[in-house]
Parts: structure tokens; C-alpha cells; sequence
């Protein structure tokens, strides 16, 4: 049991390797590529400390919110070796779920924050905060960054909770009632 628990371990160590790498690749060229304003990447070659700031903001949010969905992943995992039974025994099957798992908490990580800045955009149209930015306005970053901070720990809850709602959970049998 312990063997089996440490297996378990090794991989969740690995997975979170992987991801680490996948989050910051995926996520990084995602925002500097959604950027209608102005080249990102080229302004932070430059040195603007704003667009650095918020992108990095971005990166760390990001990986939050996949790492909420990853737990329902792992569990998955602990369940597939510590409890076998009929119903998870496909190991491919099991990949495919995690594939999912990890897909969907991505493909959410990348919306919501990409909603978020723009909805704040449209509440504040006055200020244009993409050529705030281009001029490397850095009281724009850290607003733009806090507003993506602070999004992102809510919907990394909400992220949590679908990837939760959407793993398999062991059959418990049937309870007879006596009169």
C-alpha cells in the first residue's frame, strides 16, 4: 500500500512538472498573441515594466486556476490505484479523463481572464488602458494586474468545483433499510 501511494506521489510530482512547463509556454503565447493593442513581447524586450508586470500577473493566475483543476486529476489517479474496481480499470480511459480535465480548467483559465480584462476595459472606456500600457504607465499594470489577481481567485474556486463535479467517484453499493 505504501508502494502503491508513493507511485501515486511520483506522479503528481511529475504532472505538476509537466504543467509547470505547459502553463508558462501555453498561457504566454496565448496573451501575447490576444493583445490587439500592441506587440507585448516587443515591449517587454524594451523594458516596460507594466506589460512585464501584468503578463507575469497573468502567468501566475493562470497557473492557480489549472491547479485547481488538476486536483480532481490526481484524485483520479489515487482512486484509480488505491481503489480499483470494474468501472475504472481503462487506464486509457482514465488518460482521456485527465486529458479533459486539464484541457477544459485551461481553456477556462485562458476565457475567464481574458473576460475579465475586458470587461474592466469596457467599464473604464475613459481611460484606454491598452495605450496606458504601450506607454508603460505602471499604475495601469498594477490596476490591470490586481484586477486579474483578484479574478482569478474566485474562479479558480468555481474551476475547482466543475473539475470536482465532473470525476468519478466510487460506487458505495446500496444500504437496505429494515422496518
Amino acid at each position: 500500500m505504501i508502494a502503491t501511494r508513493v507511485v501515486v506521489s511520483l506522479f503528481h510530482f511529475l504532472l505538476m512538472v509537466l504543467m509547470s512547463g505547459f502553463v508558462i509556454f501555453w498561457t504566454y503565447r496565448t496573451f501575447i498573441k490576444a493583445n490587439p493593442d500592441f506587440d507585448m513581447e516587443k515591449k517587454i524586450k524594451e523594458g516596460n515594466i507594466a506589460v512585464g508586470l501584468l503578463v507575469g500577473t497573468i502567468l501566475f493566475c493562470a497557473s492557480q486556476i489549472l491547479m485547481a483543476g488538476t486536483d480532481s486529476s490526481i484524485q483520479m489517479i489515487r482512486m484509480h490505484m488505491l481503489a480499483p474496481t470494474e468501472e475504472n480499470a481503462s487506464v486509457l480511459e482514465l488518460i482521456g479523463r485527465m486529458g479533459g480535465h486539464l484541457a477544459a480548467s485551461m481553456a477556462l483559465a485562458v476565457f475567464s481572464i481574458s473576460v475579465t480584462l475586458r470587461l474592466f476595459g469596457r467599464l473604464t472606456k475613459h481611460m484606454e488602458e491598452g495605450k496606458e500600457l504601450e506607454k508603460g504607465n505602471i499604475a495601469v499594470g498594477i490596476l490591470l494586474s490586481s484586477v486579474v489577481l483578484v479574478s482569478s481567485l474566485y474562479i479558480k474556486d468555481g474551476v475547482s468545483a466543475i473539475m470536482k463535479a465532473l470525476t468519478p467517484q466510487p460506487s458505495m453499493g446500496r444500504i437496505q433499510m429494515l422496518k
